[in-house]
C-alpha cells in the first residue's frame, strides 16, 4: 500500500528516488509549471528547452525522464504533461493534476519514494495530486506466483507531496480524505479484478462483513434461505442456475449528527454468463466485472465512514452469479419480485435489473432521502456514451443535474440521460405485470424505466449505468489501470458529502 506524506522541503532539496514536475503547452512552446522553479534554476533556466529537445510537448499523459542536474538531491527528474497551460490568473484543472500524478506514479513503479512538485495553489490541488498518485500506484498481483512475479515492479512505495502545508488543518484533512478514498477505490478495483472462482456472492458478503467489523458498520447478510422467506424473487431467479447461491447485503454507516440518509444500491453479479440466454464467445471473458456497481457502493459506504461524513449512508449489495443449468431461470419464466409485482423474463441476460429491482424495493422501505443505484447494466449505454462515460437517469431532473455536476467536479465523465415515457409500453407483457425487456433501440433507457417501477413512491432516485468505464481493457492511462477502475466511487462519496452539508436540499 502506497504511503502519503506532506513535506515542507524544497523541490531541489528533498531526497527521493525521483522528482516529479509538471510541464504544459504554452502559447510559445513548453511551459514549466509552478512548483518546479528550483529545478528550472538548477537547469540554468533551460528545463523547458531541454525537454523540448527530448520531444516533450506538455500533452496530457506524456512523461519524460532526465538525469537531475547538480543542486537537485534526486537522481531523476520526471516531467509529466498537464495539457494546455491555464490563462493568466487561473490555476490548473484538478483533473489535469490528478491524471498527471497518476501517470507519474505508474512510470515510477519500483521506486521507494518520489517527490511530487506539481502546482499547488489551493487545498483542492493538493488533494487531486494525492488522489492521482495513489490511484496511479495501484497494482493487482494477488494471483501472480512468486516465480512469475519476480520481475514485476512493485507499486511506488511512498508519495511525498510538496507545496502542501503539513501543519495546516485543511491540507492535513485533504490528505487524510485522499488516502481513505483511494484505498477504498483500490479495494473496489481488487474486488472487480478477482477471478470469479475466487469471488462468489458468499465471499463478497464475507468481505463486507469483515469491513463492517473493522470500521464500525452494521452489516446484515440475507442468504438463500432468508431470501426465499422474504420473497426476493428477482435475486433468487437470477441465482437459480448457480452452485453459488445469491446474497443480499445491507451495510450501513450512521453518524450521530446526521439529518439525512442516502441509500446506495449496487448490482453485484459476480459472474455473468448470460444464463440460458448465453453470451456469445468473446463477450464473457471479462464478465467477472459485472459486480462493479456493488463494489462501488461498498467502497463508497466504507469511505464515507472513514472520512466521517455527517450523513447516514446505507449500501445494498445485490449479489448473484448468473449461470446456465437445469435449475436456471428460463426465457418465458415469470418471477414474483419482492414487491409482489410479477416479471416475465424474456432474456436471462437482462439479469441486473432483476436483482436491482428487489434491492431498490427493499431500500425504499426505509424511506431514505434519496436512492442511487449503480450498475454495469447495459451494452446499449456503452454504444451511446463510449467506454469512459457513465449515464445518469433519474426521476428528478434537478437531482440528475446535481449528480452530473458532482461527477464532473471529481473528474468522472458522465452524461444525463432521459427516461422517455413512450418506451415503457414496450415492456408490457401478456403474461405478467411487466417484462424484463422492451424495445431494442434505447435499451439503456428501457432498463432505467424498468428500475423506476421498483422505487418507492415519492423517493428521489437516480440510476448510474457504468457499463462503459467500470472495466478498462486497454493500456493504462493517467491514474486509470488496466482492469477494474472503481468508477463512480468518487461521485458517490462527494454526493454523500454534499448531502451531509445540506447542499442538495
Amino acid at each position: 500500500m502506497t504511503a502519503l506524506t506532506l513535506s515542507t522541503a524544497g523541490a531541489a532539496t528533498l531526497r527521493a528516488d525521483a522528482l516529479v514536475v509538471g510541464v504544459a503547452k504554452g502559447g510559445k512552446g513548453l511551459v514549466v509549471a509552478p512548483g518546479a522553479e528550483a529545478v528550472d534554476t538548477a537547469f540554468d533556466g533551460r528545463l523547458a528547452a531541454v525537454l523540448e529537445t527530448l520531444g516533450a510537448s506538455g500533452a496530457e499523459g506524456e512523461a519524460t525522464k532526465l538525469p537531475a542536474p547538480a543542486g537537485v538531491k534526486t537522481p531523476v527528474v520526471l516531467a509529466v504533461g498537464l495539457g494546455q497551460a491555464p490563462a493568466d490568473g487561473e490555476g490548473y484543472d484538478p483533473e489535469a493534476l490528478r491524471r498527471a500524478a497518476g501517470t507519474a506514479a505508474r512510470v515510477l513503479a519500483g521506486a521507494k519514494k518520489a517527490a511530487f512538485a506539481l502546482p499547488v495553489e489551493a487545498v483542492e490541488d493538493a488533494e487531486a495530486i494525492a488522489e492521482g498518485a495513489l490511484l496511479g500506484a495501484y497494482s493487482f498481483d494477488a494471483f501472480r506466483s512468486s516465480a512469475n512475479g519476480k520481475d514485476a515492479k512493485k507499486p511506488l512505495a511512498e508519495v511525498a507531496l510538496l507545496g502542501a502545508k503539513p501543519r495546516d488543518k485543511a491540507y492535513k484533512a485533504a490528505a487524510e480524505r485522499a488516502l481513505a478514498l483511494t484505498e477504498e477505490i483500490n479495494r473496489a478495483r481488487d474486488l472487480i479484478n478477482m477471478p470469479p472462482n475466487a469471488l462468489t456472492p458468499a465471499s463478497f458478503a464475507a468481505t463486507a462483513t469483515a469491513a463492517g467489523k473493522e470500521h464500525g458498520l452494521k452489516v446484515q447478510v440475507l442468504d438463500e434461505k432468508a431470501l426465499t422467506k422474504g420473497g426476493y424473487g428477482g435475486i433468487l431467479g437470477v441465482g437459480a442456475g448457480s452452485a453459488n447461491p445469491p446474497r443480499l447485503v445491507r451495510i450501513a454507516y450512521t453518524h450521530p449528527d446526521a439529518e439525512k440518509t442516502l441509500a446506495l444500491v449496487g448490482k453485484g453479479i459476480t459472474y455473468d454468463s448470460g444464463g440460458i440466454s448465453l453470451k456469445p464467445a468473446g463477450h464473457n471473458e471479462t464478465m467477472k466485472c459485472d459486480m462493479s456497481g456493488a463494489a462501488a457502493v461498498f467502497a463508497a459506504v466504507v469511505a464515507a465512514a472513514r472520512i466521517g461524513l455527517a450523513v447516514n449512508v446505507t449500501g445494498w449489495l445485490a449479489l448473484a452469479e448468473n449461470m446456465p443449468s437445469g435449475t436456471a431461470t428460463r426465457p418465458g419464466d415469470v418471477l414474483t419480485m419482492y414487491t409482489g409485482k410479477t416479471v416475465e423474463v424474456l432474456n436471462t441476460d437482462a439479469e441486473g435489473r432483476l436483482v436491482l429491482a428487489d434491492a431498490l424495493a427493499k431500500a425504499s422501505e426505509e424511506n431514505p432521502d434519496a436512492i442511487v443505484d449503480v450498475a454495469t447494466l447495459t451494452g446499449a449505454m456503452v454504444l451511446a456514451l463510449g467506454n469512459r462515460t457513465f449515464g445518469i437517469m433519474a426521476n428528478d431532473d434537478a437531482f440528475r443535474t446535481a449528480i452530473h455536476e458532482i461527477a464532473e467536479e471529481v473528474g468522472e465523465q458522465s452524461w444525463p440521460m432521459p427516461l422517455p415515457a413512450d418506451l415503457r409500453k414496450g415492456m408490457d407483457s401478456p403474461t405478467a405485470d411487466i417484462a424484463n425487456m422492451g424495445e431494442r433501440m434505447g435499451g439503456g433507457l428501457v432498463a432505467g424505466l424498468f428500475l423506476k417501477e421498483f422505487v418507492g413512491e415519492g423517493i428521489t432516485w437516480a440510476h448510474l449505468d457504468i457499463a462503459g468505464p467500470a472495466f478498462h481493457e486497454g493500456a493504462p492511462y493517467g491514474y486509470t489501470p488496466k482492469g477494474g477502475t472503481g468508477s463512480a466511487v468518487r461521485t458517490l462519496v462527494k454526493l454523500a458529502e454534499r448531502t451531509a452539508e445540506g447542499d442538495l436540499g
